[in-house]
């Protein structure tokens, strides 16, 4: 879950709320056509890049699942000795794993590939909330460098953030131990048995998997409009990391390599920030209200003026979001696949 850092510094979003709001009104019109003009990606002339035989040998599909499934187990064991960047990797790779199932498989609606992606859901959750607090803690030292002469209050705060982190990895640890991995491998090896899709069929499924993916997140912006909702532009978060990961399989089989994934990993970023800093002041508000409760009132305000500087911060990087336009993003998402963008998105 690696994110881009954010510059730092405020800049002034391009957009009021009623701009913002005409600028998605003017472009909800065409979210039909849009979404519908991805369909043609599974036919291989119009899409960018190689053509492929609608016969194509199914090797490649099988190929890549391989490989995935490999990227998988291969940062297993250093994960359960609590190695941050492994734990990353692990929950990476069981997302694009996940994402790549649907497309990859022959059956992908049959009970071994259900289940495997259940238990793929299963192995990313429990690696999750270690490396949510390893990205708050890193947030928060970012935080503490701007400020020169640490309050004893800021260093407890830190200290407690830390030692949560070392918590959450001893039962991230025991979470996974607790999974089903032999059940998990053994279904990934009966669909790798199986054998996978041409590369033909792979492309239609991409087109029906995008359009939808595209939809949602074409309607969720435009709902949105410029309010700040933190929770509801991470739910967009997921589906724009689905686009991504489902891009990277379209490319793989078609041997390509292109630049639509671009979008998709900048909105990841810039909704990803927000998000951080929308549950980092969430545990302030927690520690204040804590600390309050047992009489530590210093304390208790110095968690809230965190809380404050993080929800600051978090405005700051909405504003960045906004003006970074997020339907000019899918637009551009939309056009890395090779297909013409309606009016007003040329």
């Amino acid at each position: 879950m690696a994110r881009r850092k954010a510059k730092s510094g405020s800049r002034e979003s391009r957009y009021s709320d009623l701009d913002m709001s005409k600028a998605l009104l003017q472009t909800r019109d065409t979210a039909v056509v849009a979404a519908t003009s991805l369909a043609a990606v599974a036919s291989p002339p119009q899409a960018a890049g190689p053509t492929l035989q609608a016969n194509g040998h199914n090797r490649l599909a099988v190929t890549l699942l391989k490989r995935k499934v490999t990227a998988l187990f291969r940062h297993f064991p250093a994960a359960l000795t609590g190695d941050e960047e492994a734990i990353h990797q692990l929950r990476v790779s069981g997302r694009r794993l996940r994402v790549a199932l649907p497309l990859l498989v022959a059956k992908p609606e049959g009970r071994r590939a259900e289940r495997a992606r259940t238990l793929l859901r299963q192995l990313t959750r429990a690696a999750g909330s270690s490396r949510d607090l390893d990205v708050l803690l890193e947030s928060y030292d970012e935080r503490l460098k701007t400020v020169p002469d640490r309050s004893e209050e800021q260093k407890l705060l830190r200290h407690r953030l830390a030692s949560a982190r070392r918590r959450s990895r001893a039962r991230m640890v025991d979470n996974l131990l607790d999974l089903e991995i032999s059940r998990l491998r053994g279904d990934l090896a009966g669909l790798i048995a199986r054998g996978g899709p041409p590369p033909s069929v792979v492309c239609e499924r991409f087109a029906t998997m995008s359009a939808q993916e595209f939809r949602v997140l074409h309607d969720g912006f435009s709902k949105l409009g410029a309010r700040l909702d933190a929770e509801e532009l991470h739910a967009l978060r997921r589906h724009a990391r689905r686009l991504r990961y489902a891009v990277e399989v379209f490319d793989q089989i078609r041997s390509f390599e292109s630049a639509a994934t671009k979008p998709w990993k900048s909105l990841q970023d810039l909704i990803g920030v927000i998000h951080d800093h929308h549950v980092l002041a969430e545990w302030f508000d927690r520690q204040a209200k804590t600390d309050h409760d047992r009489g530590k009132n210093a304390l208790a305000s110095a968690a809230g003026d965190e809380a404050e500087w993080a929800r600051t911060a978090m405005r700051r990087l909405h504003a960045e979001f906004l003006a970074a336009d997020p339907i000019a993003i899918v637009a551009r998402g939309l056009a890395a696949l090779g297909q013409p963008l309606p009016a007003p998105f040329e």
